[in-house]
């Protein structure tokens, strides 16, 4: 095994990591304007729309979930391949990538046409269940399409690339957006337009960045089979973490759904605007994810922890600029989602709910992307699934439904799971838990030489 290696950027993290995560920031925030696009263009259609689209939108991610999560696995190892001076090994590593991709993508199009039928069964009224399914079984057949983008952007990240994948994201973004008013105004399409310009705009998105990036063509498949078992190591932790989670989130959502129209139409409201909030920071962990990685890969453990206090210290002062904007413009910006009055109310309480945790999020998020770039996924795992089963699910329940809070209730058990997650995760980044998966991940770069 080679020992340490020098890194670039080892006495300018901050400058180093700003470069990384600035692309990704805004291919976040204009994936949470194509969010709000979407949501606004259906809000119009009328609360039964917006919640139909909300659940099933929420249910498409739980299903999509699992495979975004796998495939983080090859940020992972190209970063760390990259740190270790093995670069030469990407054009492997990302040939396994979309042999995942396209797998996962075909299994997710089978699976889906199952959930759908769930779809009307878990919506508060018949219409609502409609929209929701009509948006649901369209969407699902861009999962091909999810994942090799998903692959190839996690390819460029682990190389440092993150400009690629930004231009990739702003051009889908504003087709997508533009083919929602044809579809949704001009058409009348409904739901249904909303999904389909989402899987055209998805499919320009892969394209492009295929082309931007040159990813690998069907000579690299055959040996990209040799890294399956490294992306399987680190990514199926990953995904099986997100997954649960998720299906956490994902019951919370259909506990809020059961309650009425107006409840699950707030939420959406609520989620998506919030969205502006925590993607940016999911920027900053996936930038110090990269960092982290590639530290590891060249035996410079020691720089693991300032990566994390310097990405901690954009995520707060950008979580703490969210909680002044949502804490004084709630009212402002629920009203941009439609006329009904009561979702706008019930919106308005959920982003003050929101308002409250958004550093505690800042935290969270940070913690999980660091952990994971030291290839530490297991334990991390455990920790986020036993607390998202624990609070989130009994919390609305009893929140929500027992004590008649609806969807506020749901909310402050999900500020409860983030509280508790993030303290578990800080901890064990402080205390160094870390180190011995990140040992086991310089060996297996090592033994692929």
């Amino acid at each position: 095994m080679r020992g340490r290696r020098e890194i670039l950027w080892r006495h300018s993290p901050l400058s180093e990591l700003t470069r990384l995560a600035w692309p990704i920031c805004v291919s976040m925030l204009s994936y949470s304007a194509m969010t709000v696009a979407d949501t606004a263009f259906v809000g119009a259609i009328g609360p039964a729309a917006l919640a139909g689209v909300g659940l099933a939108g929420t249910l498409a991610f739980a299903v999509l979930v699992f495979g975004i999560g796998l495939l983080r696995g090859v940020k992972i190892v190209v970063s760390q391949a990259v740190g270790a001076g093995n670069k030469h090994l990407v054009q492997e590593v990302s040939a396994a990538g979309l042999i995942v991709a396209l797998v996962m993508g075909l299994v997710v199009v089978l699976l889906a046409q199952l959930v759908v039928l769930f779809v009307p069964l878990l919506a508060a009224s018949e219409q609502a269940g409609r929209c929701g399914a009509d948006y649901f079984q369209v969407r699902m057949l861009g999962a091909p399409l999810v994942y090799i983008f998903c692959t190839t952007r996690e390819t460029s990240y682990g190389l440092g690339n993150s400009r690629a994948p930004m231009v990739a994201s702003l051009l889908a973004n504003i087709v997508n957006i533009s083919l929602d008013y044809v579809f949704i105004v001009k058409l009348e399409h409904g739901p249904s337009g909303a999904a389909w310009a989402t899987v055209i705009a998805t499919a320009l998105e892969a394209g492009i960045l295929l082309w931007l990036t040159k990813a690998p063509g069907v000579r690299c498949l055959a040996a990209g089979v040799r890294w399956l078992s490294a992306i399987l190591r680190v990514g199926l932790a990953t995904g099986a973490q997100f997954a649960v989670e998720v299906g956490a989130f994902t019951l919370l959502t259909v506990l809020v759904a059961a309650m009425s129209e107006t409840q699950m139409a707030a939420h959406q409201v609520a989620l998506c605007v919030v969205h502006f909030a925590f993607l940016p920071i999911v920027a900053f962990s996936e930038a110090a994810s990269v960092m982290a990685g590639q530290a590891v890969g060249a035996d410079q453990d020691e720089l693991v922890p300032t990566i994390a206090y310097y990405a901690l210290g954009m995520a707060v002062a950008y979580a703490a600029t969210c909680t002044l904007i949502l804490a004084l413009g709630a009212p402002t910006i629920a009203s941009l989602f439609g006329d009904d009055l009561e979702v706008r109310e019930t919106a308005i309480t959920l982003l003050y709910v929101a308002a409250a945790f958004q550093l505690g999020d800042a935290f969270n998020i940070v913690a999980r992307g660091m952990l994971r770039g030291t290839g530490d996924v297991r334990v991390p795992a455990i920790i986020c699934v036993t607390v998202s089963w624990l609070a989130l699910p009994p919390l609305t329940w009893l929140l929500g439904h027992n004590w008649g809070m609806g969807a506020v209730g749901a909310w402050l058990a999900l500020t409860c799971e983030i509280t508790v997650v993030s303290g578990g995760l800080w901890w064990r980044l402080w205390k160094g838990g870390w180190r011995t998966s990140a040992a086991g991940s310089r060996r297996a770069i090592a033994a692929k030489i």
